[in-house]
């Protein structure tokens, strides 16, 4: 028989790591939750006509779509069968597709529910997505996004928020990160002044990868892309601005004096990093000219985050864009948001040891099993302590005493229960911290407390 198998580019999740993802998701949810956003779910398929064109020619290429149901090929000819254009004939015989982010389907959910909704709106939502992309280290066809949008609302006050909601989150996880801004209006001001307007997307691809292939090779893919010699020249003491961010906002309002589109960006700017000044964020707050990320999408605003101790990429990002919903035909409404990466998070937690070591087990105590006097008597004990909140169970047979002390161990259970003749007897309970070996006696009726101060410390 064959050996079950999965699609490359998913995963399993054991129980294990299951714990350790909801701490993720539990963290970024009741942070989102603080600060009044609410949860919404959109199905994981969604007509391919909202999918279709709302990620460029080659994101279209990654959606998964799914057959028509019953005989699918009925609405296809000999003639289109023989004619072998793929793309024609995945429109024909599938309608549906795999939802490839959370926030195209967003923007439906927006427009189909406009006259339920109180602007602004508060939305986050975690679910899967799907991708058909090449599966490598670190990047799936199936994973999850965090995301938070505030819609409806052009108040810059939204982006100071959502920066306190990445320093809460982090700082709640131990992480140590580096929130960095900039603005897509600085940007088109920059290509303006130095008379590349037009040339904004290849001035901002070839900057934004200074970090990795450094000054030189960016000024040689800014000439390859045409880009005139004394526009690169314009563009360096820009590119290498220093300072604080204050100065370098300073800098950029002279250099940018005669761009009306970079102006508004530096005020924008200056007005966000005063308001996250006033506030005691746990995490730096900087301006980097060189983030561009998803620059045919975003308006204003431009967010991303790194971890400081970490080898990763961005572990968060988003900004603001002015137009979700011009796409299905409700023009205007203005919005920003943020997604947290959660496998990369997962990942730097694992990379620093940061994950909480409660989060190894799922149960406190395990009773062992003596037999079926053993187990009636047991019953309602196990029953008060889940009420009283504590996870518990009862081993299913009366099994060796080492079979069941091997499922406690595996299933890294800290403490076992045994309760035979002599304990019913006495009222008590025999405790054993399966992690030191140790035993004691404890009184029935004082179980209780010494589960939740077992559980505190």
């Amino acid at each position: 028989m064959q050996k079950p198998t999965i699609p490359k580019g998913t995963r399993d999740f054991p129980p294990e790591e299951m714990a350790k993802r909801n701490y993720i998701f539990d963290t970024i949810k009741d942070v989102y939750r603080l600060y009044g956003f609410r949860q919404i779910e959109t199905p994981a398929m969604e007509n391919l006509s909202t999918l279709m064109g709302k990620y460029g020619e080659e994101g279209d290429k990654l959606l998964f779509k799914i057959l028509n149901s019953g005989d699918f090929l009925s609405s296809m000819s000999e003639e289109d069968l023989k004619e072998g254009n793929a793309a024609r004939t995945a429109t024909r015989i599938s309608e549906k597709g795999l939802r490839y982010d959370l926030t195209v389907p967003f923007a439906r959910y927006v427009v189909m529910h406009r006259n339920e909704i109180t602007f602004p709106f508060k939305r986050y939502q975690i679910q899967p997505v799907w991708r058909a992309d090449r599966p490598q280290k670190g990047r799936y066809r199936e994973f999850f996004q965090c995301d938070a949008d505030i819609v409806g609302s052009d108040s810059l006050l939204n982006e100071v928020e959502l920066v306190q909601i990445m320093d809460e989150v982090f700082t709640r996880l131990s992480i140590r990160v580096s929130v960095r801004l900039n603005n897509r209006k600085i940007l088109s001001g920059i290509a303006e002044i130095i008379g590349e307007a037009d040339k904004i997307t290849d001035i901002t691809v070839a900057i934004d990868k200074l970090d990795k292939i450094g000054l030189e090779k960016v000024n040689e893919e800014l000439a390859a892309k045409g880009i005139a010699r004394e526009a690169i020249e314009k563009l360096q003491p820009i590119i290498l601005l220093s300072g604080t961010t204050a100065e370098k906002l300073e800098r950029l309002r002279t250099v940018l004096a005669s761009s009306e589109t970079g102006t508004k960006g530096v005020e924008e700017m200056e007005y966000i990093f005063n308001k996250a000044g006033a506030l005691t964020l746990k995490n730096e707050v900087t301006l980097d000219l060189t983030l561009a990320r998803g620059l045919n999408y975003y308006t204003g605003a431009i967010i991303e985050v790194k971890a400081l101790d970490a080898e990763m990429g961005s572990i968060t990002g988003g900004g603001r864009y002015d137009n979700l919903t011009g796409i299905f035909g409700l023009p205007g409404v203005s919005g920003v948001g943020i997604s947290f990466g959660a496998d990369r998070i997962y990942d730097v937690l694992s990379q620093l040891n940061l994950f909480p070591e409660s989060f190894a087990h799922s149960t406190d105590l395990l009773f062992v099993n003596f037999g079926e006097r053993e187990a009636d008597y047991l019953l309602p004990i196990v029953t008060q302590l889940r009420q009283a909140g504590i996870c518990c169970e009862l081993y299913p047979e009366a099994a060796k005493m080492k079979k069941q002390l091997t499922y406690a161990d595996n299933n890294r259970i800290p403490y076992v229960a045994m309760v035979g003749e002599n304990e019913m007897k006495e009222g008590v309970i025999t405790l054993k911290n399966m992690r030191t070996g140790e035993q004691k006696s404890v009184a029935l009726q004082a179980l209780k407390e010494e589960m939740h101060q077992l559980q505190i410390s």
